[in-house]
């Protein structure tokens, strides 16, 4: 086993706590009961940390697996990359501003952007709503009307989760051209669904948060550097200062209560001894592991649906985009980054597109999403007409997401379970937010402050600064 080195973190007192799962929520977990100064073991069946946001190789690229990016208004994960001092290779936009080109329009005239001035909620927007090309005179009027009705509601409404957002934009006047050019274009990339597939909850919380909160929430940060930098090499990094055992490519083969009311953990070759334990890990690997009677309705975990998410990697000979990123309408290809830097790319461009809900596409076979996408990066990106591509490829994540669907907050369990010392974390639990990263940081949050409550541990003072921020 390869054990984390100890460094001068708080002095632990003996109370030890397991967490199960390297991800996000996980890691936060992890760091935060070490820096309460409890003795903490990580443990993760992959060879890495960092669970659905990581890198691999390909060749001389360094490939992110996905584009993730995160908002201003994520006050965890912010806190998250000052914690694994990764913050100044994540930058945030000075200020949002988001190319969207229509190929239904003539060439010249495709280009909007939604982009937002240093006024008061809402009239951040009012100027680029009020110039948006891809829109209606009459749907920018409605579109105001509906993001007021928005702002309106309460989120703590149980009712909001029962009902779709699709339906509820229809009753508020929201034209097929609107959803399509608006709400859809955030929501599907923040949701990882449709409007007409999502909770109208979990839309209205993203929508508020983001943009009907502050004026610079929805500011558009992301990763100039491969996520492994972050999630694996720095995360490793900070668990090893604050003293956290770390054990990759280990998978836990059950957890026990034992009669004093603590936990044996077994993984090949060792028997762990905890206070307290967490489940980091998806919801299906949660109910494997779950002892009996520790959650009132398993299966529930079960019915928690997931979304896949299809990423399309495209390297040319040549630059054929002048912007960092840019979102498409009219076309299947959904939002495109430039990845060139952060891959250690040479020379030419390397673009990678993410297609959230991706459904329909996420089994085809590469020669067909090449026959597809190629000639739509045409359409979209003129230089590309006379570029050679390099490498095309794919990363597909099945399970990239829970399903946001109407009645799935009913069935998202918070960080306490019935069997004492024992806790769940990770980004499908209760935390208010649709499955972000923001979402597995809170919950990470969360499951530390659960069990820092549980030992009569102080919860530490500046994890929680981020929820002053909020």
């Amino acid at each position: 086993m390869t054990h984390g080195t100890r460094s001068q973190g708080p002095v632990a007192d003996g109370r030890h706590a397991v967490v199960v799962g390297g991800g996000l929520a996980g890691i936060t977990t992890a760091l935060a009961l070490a820096d309460a100064g409890v003795r903490v073991t990580l443990l993760e069946s992959r060879p890495r940390l960092g669970g659905l946001a990581f890198s691999f190789q390909r060749g001389e690229l360094t490939v992110d697996n996905g584009q993730h990016v995160y908002l201003r208004c994520c006050t965890a994960y912010r806190w998250f990359l000052d914690r694994i001092e990764g913050a100044a290779l994540a930058p945030l936009q000075d200020r949002l501003d988001v190319p969207v080109l229509d190929v239904a329009r003539p060439e010249g005239r495709r280009l909007g952007r939604l982009r937002r001035d240093a006024l008061p909620v809402p009239l951040h927007l009012g100027r680029s709503l009020a110039t948006y090309p891809h829109l209606s005179l009459a749907d920018r009027a409605k579109v105001g009307r509906a993001a007021l009705a928005l702002k309106g509601l309460d989120l703590a409404d149980p009712a909001l989760d029962a009902q779709d957002f699709g339906s509820w934009l229809a009753a508020h006047g929201q034209s097929a051209r609107a959803v399509e050019a608006l709400w859809d274009l955030v929501g599907v990339a923040t949701l990882n669904a449709v409007a007409g597939d999502a909770s109208l909850g979990l839309a209205a919380m993203v929508f508020k948060t983001g943009l009907l909160s502050d004026p610079g929430a929805a500011d558009i940060g992301w990763a100039h550097v491969p996520l492994g930098e972050l999630h694996d090499r720095l995360a490793r990094k900070a668990l090893d200062s604050a003293g956290v055992r770390t054990e990759i490519r280990t998978r836990v083969t059950s957890v026990v209560e034992n009669t004093d009311g603590g936990w044996s953990v077994q993984v090949p070759g060792e028997t762990l001894e905890a206070d307290a334990v967490v489940f980091a890990v998806p919801q299906r690997e949660a109910y494997d592991l779950l002892p009996e009677g520790a959650l009132d309705a398993p299966e529930r975990l079960l019915e928690i649906g997931t979304a896949p998410i299809l990423n399309i990697h495209v390297v040319y000979d040549r630059k054929v985009l002048a912007q960092p990123f840019f979102t498409a309408l009219g076309s299947p290809v959904q939002w495109v980054f430039d990845r060139t830097e952060a891959s250690g790319l040479r020379e030419g461009q390397y673009l990678a597109l993410s297609q959230s809900a991706a459904q329909d596409e996420i089994d085809e076979p590469v020669a067909v999403l090449r026959e597809r996408y190629l000639p739509e990066l045409e359409r979209l990106l003129p230089l590309t007409r006379g570029a050679e591509v390099k490498d095309f490829f794919v990363t597909r994540e099945r399970t990239a997401t829970f399903a946001p669907t109407p009645g799935v907050g009913r069935l998202r369990p918070g960080a306490r379970t019935k069997a004492s010392g024992l806790y769940l974390a990770g980004a499908w639990t209760a935390t208010g937010w649709p499955a972000t990263m923001e979402s597995a940081v809170r919950s990470g949050v969360g499951a530390a402050d659960a069990v820092l409550g549980a030992l009569g541990r102080p919860r530490p003072r500046h994890l929680f600064e981020f929820e002053e921020a909020a």
